[in-house]
């Protein structure tokens, strides 16, 4: 580190309330680790930020001295895009707190915060928020990339619950952003992703929703084909309570699985009822597994929402090794069909997967311009996800990924969740993501943003004055 670096690093040490950390100090490496092991990257300093105050710090050093800047805040971004090479990252994970107001139904929520954070002081009212599928997910992340997850059908995507947004912007200015303060900007956050600013703190409307009826349904993988054709025209059909996402998977060693299916890959879906308890609607809804073929495995269960957000996180730690795509569809054709069975048939590695997220019901009945979202006509987000603890095997997640993505994106909308997309996708990746939606967020960029100061991102670059 030169001359000027010291002098930069001492004196973010002396302005910040928070901890820096810079390379050589004890805990380096673990302040610059990320969610994904793929990602292997060292940052001039990372500077975790306790406040406002720390933020701003932060970005006023960033501006003064040119430095590249990251923004993290639960760390789970696929293609690591809180951490860079030579950069500073403003860490947003000190700022992990939640106020709930059980009368309003709200939520209050620090830009650092995780969603097992949320879940946990929302569910001791019966509250809860649509949101992901694991606990360890960032707030930040998930909601300025559009969020969506078991409750999407009945309660829409995350965005679809924000009631407000503080922000800090690159010229180090404090604006809360509503649909009546900054407007412009509200929209973009919903879905933009990071391209806006600093967003310290999220308010969130939240739902009734406590108790949930888990289900797993398993088929043998040479039946893919058979329960994609069902699936694809049962789960639209279905009450907006039910939701279940599709997976081709390799049974994990555990519960609720018999130990005779440990290591078998599958054709899955993985079903939320958060309707009513009483009674045997979902019985009666669910007796239509056996229409595709007979399942080798099916569970239910009821268990708190928080149990069901945090069920895959033992099995998915942070330190495996990740590569992912996605993209949008409004239908599974057959063509699809069959390359679904080809490729699940062909999982690389024990824990990688294919999972078909439905985001159809309530999550349609915005309108198509009112958030950055840019695909409210989407009925299904799908990612490509090979996953294993071994780095050398992360050529072979690659492949997998890359030719199964590339084999079905022909089938697609042309564009994906922002949350699913790598980050050397390019310029035209991001554009179809936002589809007619991309000049207006140019122009909100332009108007916050002029110098893009955040890039480090799915980037939308500022309109041309």
């Amino acid at each position: 580190m030169g001359a000027w670096d010291r002098a930069a690093l001492e004196k973010l040490r002396e302005t910040m309330r928070g901890e820096v950390v810079a390379p050589g100090d004890t805990d380096y490496d673990e302040a610059r680790s990320v969610y994904n092991a793929m990602i292997d990257r060292h940052p001039a300093a990372v500077a975790r930020c306790v406040d406002v105050g720390d933020v701003r710090t932060v970005l006023s050093l960033a501006r003064d001295t040119g430095a590249e800047l990251t923004v993290r805040g639960g760390g789970h971004s696929g293609p690591g895009l809180g951490v860079a090479d030579g950069a500073v990252t403003l860490d947003l994970s000190p700022m992990r707190w939640v106020r709930v107001d059980p009368q309003a139904r709200t939520a209050q929520v620090g830009g650092g915060s995780r969603l097992g954070d949320l879940d946990h002081a929302a569910h001791t009212f019966g509250l809860g928020l649509p949101s992901g599928i694991n606990s360890t997910t960032g707030v930040s992340g998930l909601t300025l990339g559009g969020g969506h997850g078991h409750l999407t059908r009945r309660f829409g995507l995350t965005i679809d619950s924000l009631l407000s947004a503080d922000v800090v912007l690159a010229d180090g200015s404090f604006v809360t952003a509503s649909e009546d303060e900054h407007p412009d900007l509200f929209w973009a956050l919903r879905g933009g992703g990071g391209n806006f600013g600093v967003v310290t703190g999220f308010t969130f409307r939240l739902h009734q929703v406590d108790t949930v009826t888990v289900g797993l349904t398993a088929w043998p993988v040479d039946r893919v084909s058979d329960v994609l054709r069902w699936y694809r025209e049962f789960l639209p059909a279905a009450p907006e309570e039910l939701s279940g996402f599709y997976a081709a998977m390799t049974v994990p060693p555990g519960p609720p699985f018999p130990e005779e299916m440990y290591g078998r890959t599958v054709s899955a879906v993985v079903w939320c009822w958060s309707g009513e308890q009483e009674g045997d609607r979902l019985d009666r809804l669910l007796a239509a597994v056996d229409e595709p073929a007979p399942p080798a495995f099916h569970f239910t269960a009821p268990m708190p929402l928080p149990a069901l957000q945090s069920m895959f996180d033992a099995l998915l730690p942070k330190g495996l090794q990740w590569y992912w795509r996605g993209d949008f569809f409004d239908g599974v054709p057959d063509a699809a069909v069959e390359l679904h069975q080809r490729f699940g048939q062909d999982i690389p590695t024990d824990l990688s997967t294919m999972h078909l997220y439905p985001v159809d019901g309530a999550a349609h009945r915005v309108g198509a311009d009112d958030t950055a979202w840019a695909y409210r006509d989407a009925v299904w987000s799908a990612v490509y996800a090979g996953i294993d603890p071994d780095p050398a095997n992360a050529g072979a997640l690659r492949r997998w990924c890359t030719d199964y993505w590339e084999a079905l994106h022909p089938y697609s909308m042309g564009g994906g969740y922002v949350n699913f997309i790598g980050e050397h996708e390019g310029t035209e990746r991001v554009r179809a993501t936002y589809r007619s939606h991309y000049d207006r967020l140019a122009a909100v960029k332009h108007a916050y943003d002029p110098e893009n100061l955040f890039h480090r991102n799915q980037n939308v670059a500022p309109a041309a004055a």
